[in-house]
């Protein structure tokens, strides 16, 4: 059933189709109350079944509406709309109302084949810059791709969909939305693909497959299904982005290797340390880290010129034929022996560690931070110590949070930290109080703007009979300007409706129903009007008036007809 023409929560007009993924369809849309054009993603029917998603849902739109940042896709407005499908039946419609973007998506201009490395920098310079932003809010990402990255017409970068992988991922409980969630698996961090607890670093590994794709024009695992991808992710080393484009140098090579590193203390730990070593390599600077040794290395070779050696040693024998040899055998065979040996002992270890189970406990030495939010800072504090972690309190306010309730922690829920590492509770103040602003004798759009900039909602719009303020145009607030409120709540407005009330002015004098119609009240335009047809009579009563009683525009002329002859 096409969604096209459909208002959304009584002002957002659904317009054409502008993009379809395997979770939404994105459609461009007008916000009636505004008058701007908006962006509107409709999630499929079947993610907003479970009570669980549609809390998470909005508790997730509501931290990205939060950030405010040029490099992101700003939210507006999120809910679920109930609409009646073809058989009849009602159905919840999870929808988001974003920023209107006029560009591309990054996805779109990778399959037009590999990037410049300079402006593959360039756009990733910006998703770092967005990531740093989320990640200092507390908002991991968690899909960071292509098709989530948008290029305006003018070069800018825009990443969208924060806080949405999460709110899915955290609430599927079917086929279906587990399902759409690997469909991403081309970008996942190998903690996602093991099912670990994600944090910040999960954003950079996802940021790093995106580098890579932007130089090579294409994912640097392939597979039949998303399940043999993120198997790859887990256990395979990405391949170098020069393997398949040559001109890719060897500092972006270092780059891509460190972001995609599986172990993610050794990845980049914050998205300002790989913005850093990313303007080094685009300066032509390889950044240097010690590499860890590898198993095999560690087992056949504590000497790395041991091969080299070997193979002088083979060619000294195979071109001299002068040496004596004292073997009864070819050497050869024993060398093809040694070689056959260390090959079987590879091997060997090779297949014993594939079948290790992965283990998700963490070391002893190791705590994860809890999730705290919503609770009391005294509740924050016990569980904190039973983590053996401290807790100091800081107080902030918060539009969605009660007051003395814990809106979040730094460092984030689910981050890995050490015993007796102290963390930062900050705990609610409740809502900011501002004062309301003065509206009054602007039009509704610039009003709505103006309360939304200083943190109010829109309420009710309730039209109001004036002489002289413009239709549309605000005449007061309810509570009136200047009084104080708090950030969030909702402020009703009374506008002009452009009318005037006219009276029944048929019985009156001339003189009086002239002083009616021009006084403060209504100021409207009386012209006498003779009536030749029936007898004069004294004082000139109004027989009859141009306009029926009732309300009228504004400035109306009012025809009042009197007996003349």
């Amino acid at each position: 059933m096409s969604e096209e023409g459909r208002l959304i929560a009584g002002r957002y007009r659904v317009g054409e189709l502008i993009g379809r993924g395997g979770m939404s369809d994105v459609h461009r849309g007008t916000d009636s109350r505004l008058g701007r054009t908006v962006a509107i993603k409709l999630l499929k029917p079947s993610l907003a079944s479970d009570p669980a998603f549609r809390t998470r849902f909005r508790q997730e739109a509501q931290a990205a509406a939060r950030m405010a940042h040029p490099t992101i896709v700003r939210v507006f407005d999120a809910g679920e709309e109930t609409v009646t499908d073809p058989s009849g039946h009602e159905t919840q419609l999870p929808f988001i109302v974003m920023e209107y973007v006029d560009g591309t998506l990054l996805k779109d201009i990778i399959r037009q084949g590999p990037l410049d490395s300079t402006e593959a920098v360039r756009i990733l310079e910006g998703v770092l810059t967005a990531l740093e932003y989320s990640h200092r809010a507390g908002v991991v990402h968690r899909d960071i791709k292509p098709g989530n990255i948008m290029i305006t017409r003018n070069g800018q970068v825009k990443v969208m969909d924060f806080g949405i992988a999460r709110a899915i991922s955290d609430s599927s409980t079917t086929v279906a939305q587990t399902t759409a969630i690997l469909g991403t698996a081309s970008y996942f961090s190998p903690e996602q693909a093991k099912g670990e607890i994600v944090d910040a670093r999960t954003d950079l590994y996802s940021t790093g497959v995106v580098l890579f794709e932007m130089l090579t024009a294409r994912p640097p695992f392939r597979g039949d299904t998303p399940v043999a991808v993120a198997y790859q992710h887990v256990s395979e080393a990405a391949p170098k982005p020069s393997s398949f484009n040559p001109k890719v140098s060897p500092a972006l090579d270092a780059v891509v290797a460190r972001a995609m590193t599986k172990d993610r203390d050794q990845r980049y730990q914050s998205a300002a340390e790989f913005r850093s070593e990313l303007e080094m390599a685009a300066a032509g600077h390889v950044p240097i880290h010690p590499a860890p040794e590898s198993a095999a290395t560690a087992l056949f070779s504590q000497n790395p010129n041991a091969v080299s050696a070997s193979e002088l040693a083979l060619k000294q024998l195979s071109e001299d034929t002068n040496m004596v040899r004292t073997q009864r055998r070819p050497p050869a065979l024993w060398i093809w022996a040694g070689v056959m040996s260390v090959i079987v002992i590879v091997i060997t270890v090779m297949l014993w560690a594939m079948n290790l189970s992965p283990s998700t406990e963490l070391p002893p030495s190791s705590r994860e931070v809890p999730a705290l939010t919503g609770q009391s800072f005294a509740q924050a504090q016990e569980a904190l110590a039973a983590q053996e972690l401290q807790a100091t309190e800081m107080r902030e306010a918060s539009s969605t949070v009660p007051a003395d309730q814990v809106v979040r922690t730094d460092p984030v829920a689910g981050t890995i930290v050490t015993p007796n590492t102290t963390i930062k509770v900050y705990v609610s103040t409740g809502k900011t109080a501002v004062a309301i602003p003065d509206v009054s004798n602007i039009s509704l759009a610039d009003a709505e703007a103006k309360l939304t900039a200083a943190g109010f909602q829109l309420g009710l719009t309730t039209k109001q009979n004036s002489p002289t303020i413009a239709a549309d145009t605000v005449l007061s607030t309810m509570p009136a300007a200047g009084t104080e409120g708090h950030e969030g709540d909702t402020v009703d407005v009374t506008i002009s409706s452009g009318l005037v009330a006219l009276p029944d002015l048929t019985g009156q004098t001339l003189s009086a129903a002239t002083s009616i119609l021009q006084g403060p009240d209504l100021q409207l335009t009386a012209t006498p009007v003779p009536d030749d047809s029936c007898d004069a009579q004294p004082n000139d009563p109004i027989v009859r008036q141009s306009l029926a009683p009732g309300d009228v525009p504004q400035r109306s002329e009012v025809k009042l007809s009197y007996c003349a002859d």
